[in-house]
Parts: structure tokens; sequence; C-alpha cells
């Protein structure tokens, strides 16, 4: 043997052995999840082995030699490396049962539990959010199901329990109707971080700003002027968790703001840039705070009070900014005062905790039998910024394949065909990445059917692309810190 391929030998055995020690190293997290998932756990661990290594340059020399270069090997790590030494000379009595054929397998069980069977010439389910209009709207919700959706969105943030109902009811008789089946997904709603606009503007709801102005967080506008521009973030606790330096995202991240002093229950933030099309802070806006943990609870009152309804009527549950293990611990204790049987959890993945923490969630949801995991790029990326979205929703997808969790790819698929009737070419291409995730969620809009269409169309082309394939593999950030704890 040529002292190349001695060398990818040697690198091949230093990762086995490492990954040969995972069920007596993590031998309690293993343990702790569901008996169904403790293969996939096994794997999930051996991928993170892996991707806390830095490894490019053996892939370089693996694909030199015509040798899997480990490119594709999410779903069944120690394997491919085993069978890769194979091809080296050695033998193993027994290779990993957590082959290709296995890993597939879970995940598309695991979706059908989720999402229910996919549609006709559909490579992925689709989720669509409802919305109060499509209530009045008489045979739409049958033309729904029939162009492709395998699970309505109630989200718990608008509307009420009359009409979450009513639109549980009329799904119910439509599936019926039609023959076709649709499961019910809820959304908590989750702390509710908005603009409140306490001192100048708050009669109108809106306040002009400017570059460089200074500007109040605080939850009350005691001590202030009525010249002031002063925003409650609209949840106790926020503040305390702020630094001088901080990024303060408003509306979306159009408007950003620098903390520049703390003061007793209040900040001064300075305003940096503006991106709308007009220099306004509205009320009811989204507030972000990308560099530091709030010590808010995620599980809020007004969700326990949704508690009930999830249970009677949904199949799944999106928990909203989810951001540790605990918060899911919560949530599942939380449902099962409610019922034995509770609905699959659907983890959103909406801040920049979630990413870091993400592991631990999976490990954490993988207590239940089945789980899923929303891909929640709205919040997402103002939370760990616009630039970094392509390459985190990536490893998003990477560390589930390799746990063998169903995805959803959600926000903004086909915004513009949904709103206006047209795609842009950038939508399409972003459409054509979403294939690659078990289930798509569509927004709400005023083109619904168009976007179901244009949707299995591109999927269709798309289905290939499944596979998330890659070349190399820098060492991801997320693995090295989940080893460091």
């Amino acid at each position: 043997m040529n002292q190349s391929l001695q060398e990818i030998k040697v690198q091949l055995l230093q990762l086995l052995e490492q990954m040969d020690q995972t069920p007596h190293a993590f031998a309690e997290k293993i343990q702790s999840v569901h008996p169904e998932n403790r293969e996939s756990a096994i794997n999930f661990l051996n991928y993170l082995i892996l991707r806390k290594t830095d490894i490019q340059a053996l892939q370089y020399q693996l694909h030199n030699h015509g040798l899997s270069s480990l490119a594709s090997c999410e779903s069944h790590t120690r394997r491919q490396i085993q069978v890769t030494l194979e091809h080296l000379g050695m033998h193993f009595d027994q290779l990993d049962t957590c082959t290709i054929e296995f890993g597939g397998k879970k995940i598309e069980e695991n979706s059908k539990r989720l999402f229910g069977p996919k549609a006709e010439d559909w490579s992925s389910s689709v989720m669509v959010t409802f919305d109060s209009s499509f209530l009045k709207e008489k045979d739409l919700i049958p033309k729904l199901l029939k162009k492709g959706m395998g699970t309505a969105r109630i989200n718990c943030a608008h509307d009420d329990e009359t009409v979450w109902q009513e639109m549980v009811d009329k799904i119910r008789l439509a599936s019926k109707e039609t023959g076709i089946p649709c499961k019910i997904h809820v959304d908590l709603a989750g702390p509710k971080i908005r603009t409140k606009l306490l001192a100048k503007g708050k009669k109108k709801g809106k306040v002009k700003i400017e570059l460089g102005q200074k500007i109040w967080l605080s939850e009350s506008a005691k001590g202030f002027k009525d010249e002031d521009i002063v925003i409650s973030p609209n949840e106790p606790g926020v503040l305390d968790a702020l630094k001088e330096g901080d990024r303060v995202y408003i509306d979306d991240g159009l408007i950003l703001g620098l903390v520049e002093k703390i003061e007793k229950q209040s900040a001064a933030l300075k305003i940096v840039r503006i991106s709308s099309k007009k220099p306004v802070i509205k009320s009811e806006k989204g507030i972000n705070f990308p560099d530091c943990s709030l010590q808010i609870p995620t599980l809020t009152e007004f969700d326990r009070e949704c508690l009930s309804f999830v249970c009677a009527n949904a199949d799944t549950v999106g928990f909203s900014f989810v951001r540790s293990a605990q918060d899911i611990a919560d949530l599942r204790a939380a449902l099962l005062e409610y019922a034995e049987d509770i609905p699959f959890i659907i983890l959103k993945i909406e801040t920049h905790e979630a990413v870091k923490n993400l592991p631990e969630l999976i490990l954490e949801a993988k207590k239940d039998e089945v789980f899923g995991v929303m891909i929640a790029r709205g919040d997402l990326a103002v939370e760990i910024g616009f630039e970094r979205l392509v390459e985190v929703q990536d490893e998003i997808l990477w560390l589930c394949e390799a746990a063998h969790v169903p995805v959803i790819w959600a926000t903004q698929v086909l915004e513009n065909l949904h709103k206006s009737g047209v795609a842009t070419r950038a939508e399409v291409t972003d459409a054509g990445h979403a294939a690659r995730a078990e289930c798509i969620m569509i927004n709400k809009g005023e083109h619904t059917l168009e976007v179901l269409k244009t949707l299995r169309d591109i999927s269709r082309r798309s289905s290939a692309l499944r596979i998330k394939n890659r070349l190399l593999f820098r060492p991801l950030t997320i693995a090295k810190e989940f080893f460091e704890k």
C-alpha cells in the first residue's frame, strides 16, 4: 500500500476509534432516548464526531483515489467509514447495522407519521398556512387538498379558538368529502417580542426615525419626555439581558440599532441602519436580540392556555422560539397534563440559541418516538444574519438527516408569487432547494392554489436533489461546541 493510502487508512481508523467509544461515552444520553431512536441517536453522535473534525484534506485524498469522500454519509456515518476501510484491505466481522437504507427508511416512516402520505407527483409533503379568509371561500379547502396540501397549519398568534375550531372542522369535513387525508398542525405563538410605542408616536402607532438618532428601550415611559422615542419590547426581562454594543433588530431586521448605554430599566439605542422604504418604526413589529440570551419563558401563559385545544385537535404542535432542552421537557410535561397521547412536537429553529444548541435539542426530542424540525427562516435570518442563512439552513438539514429527523422548510417559499401572482427567479431557485426537505411550508397569500401548482412542478424536477450532497466538510462549530460542553 502506497504512503497516501496508508495515511488515509490511519485517519479513517482514528475517526472509527472515536466512534467506537460512542455507546460508552454517551451511554446516559443514548439510554434516555426512546428505544426506537437509539440507533439513530448513535449515528447522530457519530456524525457530530465526524463534523467536529477538519477532514477536508482527507476528503481530497479519498476522492483522488476513487474512494468515498464521506460527502453524503449523514444517515450512515460509521458504516460508510467501515466500508471505505474494507476497500483499503481491512475486514470487519460485523459492519454497523445503520445503513443508508436504514436511515432512509427511518426518515420516510417518521415523515409519514408527521405529515401523512405524500400527494401524488410530490417529492415532499406540503403544509399550508390557514387564514380566516379561507373559511369564506367556498370549495377552497377541497381544492387545496386536491392540489397537494397534506397538512393544514393553524397559527395561534392570530385569530382565536373559535376561528381555529372552525378551521379544524372545515378541514376535516373537506378531507372526509374528498377522501384525501390531511394532518392538523398548530403553531404555538411563543413570546411576543413586539414594538410598543410609549411616548412619541403612541397615538398614531408609528414614529419617524433617522440615521444616528437615539431612541430608548424601556418597559415604561416614566422619566421620559413626550418627544422621546420610547419602545417597550412588550416582554418583561428583556432589558435585563442587554449590554453595551448589542445589536437590536426591528421590523424583520429592516432597522438596526446598537445599544449605547444601559440605565436603570432602560437602554439607549443608536440607529445605524434603516433599510425600509420609509424611515418609520411602527407598533407591533418584531424585535430581535441576536447578541444576548433572553431570560424569558419560551412557553408563555398564553401558550399554556392553548394546549387544551392543541391536544384535542392537533396531530403536530410547533414549538416557537425553542432554545434549550429544558424548554422541550417543559412543553412535553405541559401537554401530558391534558392528554396521554400528545401531538408530535415540531421544533421551530428560529433563534441563534436554537442553532447553537441543536444537538441537545435533537437528543432531548428523541425521548419521544417521533418529532420534526422546522427551519423557520424568517426570524432565523434576522437572528443569525442574512449572510449566514444559506450555510445554517444546510447545517440543520445535515444534522437532521444524521439523526433521521424529518425537516420542514418554512418561510417565504414562493412569497412573491403568493402575494402578486408572479414568481421571481431567485425564489424559484429557493423552492428547488426546498425540495431537499421532507415537508415544505407555505405562508398566507392570495395565490395559494397557483403556489401549490408551481411548487409541485419545481419539486418534481428537483427530486434528484433530495440527497443533501456536498464536497468538503469543514468543522462545524455546532458539533465542536457540543463536545466542548
